[in-house]
């Protein structure tokens, strides 16, 4: 099976002699598949997230995503990277305030130099999918957290990434936005899509992982689909 993530020997370490934030780790994530990451907090969840999104750099070992080396690209070329081939849901949605929802959509597939009425016909088709169309117009301000989760989900899906990392998806939400958010990333999970979900829930780890790994002081200490890690 096609491996979308692939680490291989990555250590972070932030102070250079001292102890690895993360690592040494060896990682791979199939093409459909639905990994949760959890763990207690300073365990590294958020420094594995960084360097599968490239917004940083092992110190030591390889990074594969999508078949790219990615820890060998320039910041120029990651950030292109990332445009076409990853969308990223944060925890506080990071919706531009002054955009309507259909803008805020399009922005990455603007970004990328996709043409005008393709993107327009994916937003469209994104929004009503996820069930935000009637809100095209409007702008986040005006809108519940649970459809601002959205709003950001379908931003980062208009490329059509090979992989979706959400970082505590539904930590700023309502228990019932929380809810609906977890229903739509189940569904995007049955559809194919590969998602990478960084989580200290584990309600939501269970409902929509198909995967579960356990990060401690930097440490892989649970893989679901593996034997015990000793």
């Amino acid at each position: 099976m096609t491996q979308v993530i692939e680490l291989t020997g990555v250590t972070k370490r932030y102070d250079s002699g001292g102890t690895p934030a993360l690592g040494p780790l060896d990682l791979g994530v199939a093409q459909g598949e639905a990994l949760a990451v959890t763990g207690p907090s300073g365990s590294g969840k958020s420094t594995l997230l960084n360097l599968v999104a490239g917004l940083d750099k092992p110190t030591e070992g390889a990074v594969t995503v999508a078949g790219q080396r990615i820890d060998r690209l320039s910041e120029h070329e990651l950030a292109r990277f990332r445009r076409a081939r990853i969308g990223m849901v944060f925890q506080f949605f990071n919706l531009l305030d002054d955009l309507t929802v259909t803008d805020n959509i399009q922005l990455p597939a603007q970004l990328t130099g996709t043409a005008r009425r393709k993107t327009a016909a994916r937003a469209t088709e994104l929004m009503e999918l996820l069930g935000i169309a009637r809100h095209a117009h409007v702008y986040p301000g005006q809108l519940s957290g649970g459809e601002r989760q959205r709003v950001a989900v379908a931003r980062a899906l208009v490329n059509r990434p090979a992989l979706l990392l959400a970082d505590e998806p539904t930590g700023a939400l309502d228990t019932a936005s929380g809810h609906d958010v977890r229903e739509l990333l189940v569904d995007l999970h049955r559809g194919g899509q590969t998602v990478v979900l960084v989580t200290h829930d584990m309600t939501l780890a269970e409902a929509c992982a198909s995967r579960t790994i356990q990060l401690v002081d930097g440490h892989l200490t649970l893989d679901s689909c593996a034997e015990p890690v000793r």
